[in-house]
């Protein structure tokens, strides 16, 4: 084309473009250009609206004096961050819902896994360290159950937003939270170095832990005991600066077996993520591997370190069809059996779950000082006594909760039996699957395994070199204009 065309600009004396350059060429470079343009608005005005909320940011102030000792007591310093401005929590609001847009247009459309990771160290960044770990998603888990069975608490906007729009995002396009928004996931993407892979068999089993994890911390906080997932926070400690030692040894325990086994507390621990999984199962959209046809080369397959990648199964069935009828009819008979089980076994633990309210240590303490069966008393008996409650009373309350516990105990045994038969019942049915696909449950769109596919680098090879010729032949007041 190049050759047949020498009409050149007088000024510029490059060759006409309208005559010789390509046709829908242009239009190629036109969009790879307006997509980069895309990303980089959207990166611009994260960053400037993460700079808003730094900017608009409002010390607490105490609703009453703090106390004067004059004993020389220093007050203690709080690890917990101090409450923030309703303007400063909106536009914390606004980050995390922008930062949830850009990891799916990032992991679905422009298909960057160097993105990803940019995005990832922010997030990491402004959620993790800077705003201290708080409100994270995953504990927000609590403050919506205790809404839901307690009428005099209102659960915050923020909180609501933080819970809701990733399993919004994630019914929508995917777990793109966990893959560049959640600074936990962040903490841990960084220190994977020699992923190992886990049997299929043991993953399975250990996927169990956080579903009992959900259900014990959901039943924990409807009964009004504690937040048990904020309490066990294994990054909390890193993210503040501060902590227990037991907790600061679990994450730093976490993060070493992080370096061989990929996100142990995404994939074995994070209740959040069961929800997420659930959402992500069904969702409209979701990351791919190949762009095109998959040759099977299993680059995939090595590039994901957790596990995510589904095999293409073989034509023939592994075993005699009969067999699997007899087995998948067994399981559907156990799942009456694992669920009255569960439920007995978690109604047995309303006394040892009980006690992690502070009121039910009271009462126990105060039942062993009037027996006789300790001596001496506790700073906390000590304070009991001087409101002028009645001892009955508060044994009537732990009774209550007790109660309360022992019946909740029958819902989280039979939802744990429905876990397990779930997870039975899914390796008994036989789904036949040509290419290597993501599993949508448990795939936390990374970009890993799309960024080793051979094929997505011909098309970044191919698309790069369309964009560089179609820039070339444009003219300049046209390059400009596009």
């Amino acid at each position: 084309m190049a050759a047949r065309c020498r009409k050149l600009y007088p000024a510029t004396g490059r060759a006409d473009s309208r005559r010789c350059r390509t046709p829908g060429l242009a239009g190629v470079g036109r969009r790879a250009r307006r997509s980069r343009r895309r990303g980089l608005g959207l990166a611009a005005c994260l960053a400037v609206v993460a700079w808003l909320g730094w900017a608009v940011r409002a010390p607490a102030v105490d609703r009453f004096p703090r106390p004067e000792f004059e004993s020389g007591y220093a007050q203690p310093r709080t690890t917990a961050p101090l409450p923030r401005s309703p303007l400063a929590e909106g536009f914390d609001a606004i980050v995390f819902v922008a930062a949830l847009g850009l990891a799916s247009y990032l992991a679905l459309r422009v298909r960057s896994r160097r993105a990803l990771f940019l995005l990832m160290l922010f997030c990491l960044v402004y959620f993790g360290f800077w705003r201290k770990g708080c409100v994270c998603p995953v504990g927000s888990i609590q403050n919506v159950t205790l809404a839901l069975f307690n009428s005099t608490y209102i659960v915050p906007f923020r909180v609501s937003a933080f819970f809701a729009f990733p399993l919004l995002f994630a019914l929508l396009f995917g777990r793109t939270f966990c893959a560049a928004v959640c600074p936990l996931g962040g903490i841990q993407d960084l220190v994977v170095l020699r992923p190992l892979k886990i049997p299929r068999a043991v993953e399975s089993a250990l996927g169990i832990v956080p579903q009992v994890y959900l259900g014990v911390a959901v039943l924990m906080a409807a009964a009004g005991i504690r937040f048990v997932i904020c309490r066990y926070d294994p990054f909390v400690g890193f993210f503040r600066f501060g902590g227990s030692l037991s907790m600061l040894v679990f994450g730093v325990v976490l993060l070493g077996l992080g370096t061989v086994v990929g996100r142990p507390y995404c994939r074995f621990l994070c209740p959040y993520g069961v929800l997420l999984g659930w959402m992500s199962r069904f969702s409209r959209w979701h990351a791919r591997i190949a762009p095109a046809e998959c040759t099977q080369c299993r680059l995939c397959e090595d590039a994901c370190p957790f596990g995510a990648i589904a095999k293409p199964t073989p034509e023939t069935l592994p075993e005699p069809r009969r067999r699997g009828v007899r087995r998948l009819a067994l399981v559907l008979c156990l799942i009456p059996v694992s669920v009255l089980l569960g439920g007995w076994a978690s109604s047995r633990l309303d006394i040892p779950l009980s006690r992690g309210h502070i009121r039910v240590r009271i009462a126990e303490r105060m039942l062993l000082e009037q027996t006789g069966a300790v001596e001496g008393t506790t700073l906390d008996t000590d304070s009991f006594r001087s409101t002028g409650e009645l001892t009955r009373d508060l044994q009537a309350e732990t009774l209550a909760l007790r109660t309360t516990l022992r019946r909740g105990g029958w819902i989280l045994g039979a939802f744990i039996g429905v876990a397990i038969a779930g997870r039975l019942l899914g390796l008994s049915v036989y789904r036949t699957r040509k290419d290597y696909e993501p599993d949508r449950a448990l795939c936390v769109s990374c970009g890993r395994c799309f960024m080793n596919c051979p094929h997505e680098r011909q098309r970044l090879r191919e698309a790069a070199g369309e964009a560089a010729r179609a820039g070339a032949d444009m003219p300049i007041g046209e390059e400009t204009r596009a």
